[in-house]
């Protein structure tokens, strides 16, 4: 394995990192959004409100795209596991 190879892998990995992670993060930072505007004008300010929410749509994401993250998390496992025999 020469450097390129290795700088390669590593490109790739973060790319599956962001791809597995964006759907997550994206929408809870919607949700969190959507809540702060919505606490700030109702003028309730209670913590666990956000939290619930945010939580309630992680696992949510989880759920539905959870057979989507493990594939390609497995794609890109057996990817690393086909270059180390070879």
């Amino acid at each position: 394995m020469d450097t390129v190879m290795m700088t390669e892998l590593m490109r790739e990995g973060v790319w599956v990192v962001i791809k597995l992670c964006a759907p997550m993060l994206l929408l809870s930072m919607l949700v969190g959004v959507l809540l702060a505007i919505f606490q700030a004008v109702t003028q309730i300010h209670e913590q666990t409100l956000s939290f619930i929410f945010k939580l309630t749509v992680v696992v949510i994401v989880l759920l539905v795209g959870g057979g989507w993250m493990m594939e390609t998390l497995l794609d890109y496992a057996r990817s690393l596991f086909a270059l180390m025999v070879s």
